[in-house]
């Protein structure tokens, strides 16, 4: 569904007076509007993933063995080319069977769809998914497996649920008794921003299973190694990080050579999983999120909000790195993107976010600015589900919040605590 901004159309000479004056001050030299790239300097790292290390420099760890992989569509080469028909190519290396995380493997399914390949003739492997009934490889499924081989994309954000895959695959390699390879892959937000509370273990759930923070800063490879070595992992599998090439930690994803590709239905681009740790807590209320349209996560509203009266006041909190017009909106039915979407064929208003500087910009703190904002002016309208909330966010800070009308520095400063304590508590991980 395409999206229409409300009247007036113009951007208000205030409005553009103070994106002059914000750009003016921002910490980088240029202006990114809406889907900011990279910095136009033309000095591109040559990134190698950890398949194409893995395939370029480490094929004798595959060499007579029986192989599992866990991946989805984002597990290729720099041709596109799937995982596991590469590693089938590697003389004596024998794949015997694919694991997939939430949205199938080939990225087709919707959030919480449930997928199977079983006589439909798209793998020739045997073939699990891990979002459904069976979240973990079971004992059966690992028979006749020598080595696993973890390789997806993540998005750096804890919510989004393949790290918790992650998690419940090492779990299942040390059980097994079976070595595993992470191929490791950039994340996307850089490896160097990290914000949001810790997850409290009491509200543990599949989009939250460990203690860190909302965004972590951590590529999957790094993130392993603290998993195993902090005895998140009960039984420690033997891990070997098969590591990137030439990835700085301060890179974003479009600031390498890397084609982007979309690591589930909702999040088409880089612009999308910046804004993603914040805007997901709408998930929990009944605000869309904007599922059904072109612009998920980036065009938020509901019928009963005034899209002009939400933008205005959203601009007065000066957020950093980022602004807020008004936009018009009508979620539509979007089979393997967005299922029944809240306010299915209704007319929304609301505000659609604009980054103007990216490095500044502050995802958890826009996304709880967003909710206290609806409480003040609508607070008979906006309804919270408390235990999604609360699980979304990985305690009930931002719920208690919401109760007790706390204002954002209030929120923000019960958390800064915990990203300096892992601010620190994650460098004897890190790779890069």
């Amino acid at each position: 569904m395409r999206l229409t901004h409300s009247s007036p159309t113009l951007i208000s000479s205030a409005l553009l007076f103070s994106i002059f004056l914000r750009t003016i001050n921002a910490t980088t030299p240029s202006f990114h509007w809406n889907d900011p790239q990279s910095d136009g300097s033309g000095d591109t790292p040559q990134v190698l993933t950890g398949l194409e290390n893995l395939l370029r420099h480490h094929t004798d760890l595959l060499r007579e063995k029986n192989i599992g992989i866990v991946t989805n569509h984002t597990g290729v080469d720099q041709n596109g080319i799937p995982i596991w028909k590469r590693i089938s190519e590697v003389q004596g290396a024998n794949v015997q069977v694919l694991f997939s995380p939430e949205h199938g493997l080939f990225g087709e399914a919707a959030a919480g769809e449930k997928v199977n390949y079983e006589d439909s003739g798209k793998t020739e492997y045997r073939y699990y998914s891990l979002y459904g009934s069976m979240i973990k490889p079971t004992p059966e499924s690992l028979e006749g497996i020598d080595l696993l081989i973890y390789d997806i994309q993540d998005i750096g954000t804890r919510s989004y649920t393949f790290i918790t895959t992650l998690g419940l695959i090492l779990e299942a390699a040390g059980e097994a008794g079976l070595p595993i390879l992470v191929l490791d892959r950039p994340n996307p937000l850089t490896g160097v921003k990290i914000d949001g509370p810790a997850l409290n273990i009491d509200y543990r759930s599949f989009v939250g299973f460990y203690p860190i923070p909302m965004q972590y800063g951590l590529t999957p490879g790094e993130l392993a190694k603290m998993m195993i070595d902090k005895g998140w992992i009960e039984i420690k599998p033997l891990l070997k990080v098969i590591p990137l090439i030439s990835w700085n930690r301060d890179n974003w994803y479009d600031e390498t050579n890397l084609n982007w590709i979309k690591p589930s239905p909702n999040i088409p681009n880089l612009t999308t999983a910046i804004v993603y740790p914040g805007t997901v807590f709408l998930e929990a209320t009944n605000i869309s999120e904007g599922r059904g349209t072109d612009r998920p996560f980036l065009c938020l509203g509901a019928p009963w909000i005034d899209g002009n009266l939400f933008s205005r006041e959203m601009n007065k909190k000066n957020l950093p790195g980022v602004l807020f017009g008004p936009v018009q909106f009508t979620p539509e039915h979007l089979p393997g993107i967005a299922n029944n979407p809240k306010y299915e064929g209704i007319k929304c208003q609301g505000i659609e976010i604009s980054l103007i500087d990216r490095n500044s910009f502050k995802s958890v703190e826009t996304g709880i600015t967003i909710l206290i904002t609806v409480n003040e002016l609508y607070p008979n309208r906006l309804k919270v589900r408390t235990e999604q909330l609360n699980r979304l966010v990985g305690s009930d800070l931002v719920s208690r919040g919401l109760q007790n009308n706390w204002s954002v520095s209030q929120i923000i400063s019960e958390y800064q605590n915990d990203i300096e304590k892992f601010f620190h508590l994650r460098e004897k991980y890190l790779l890069y």
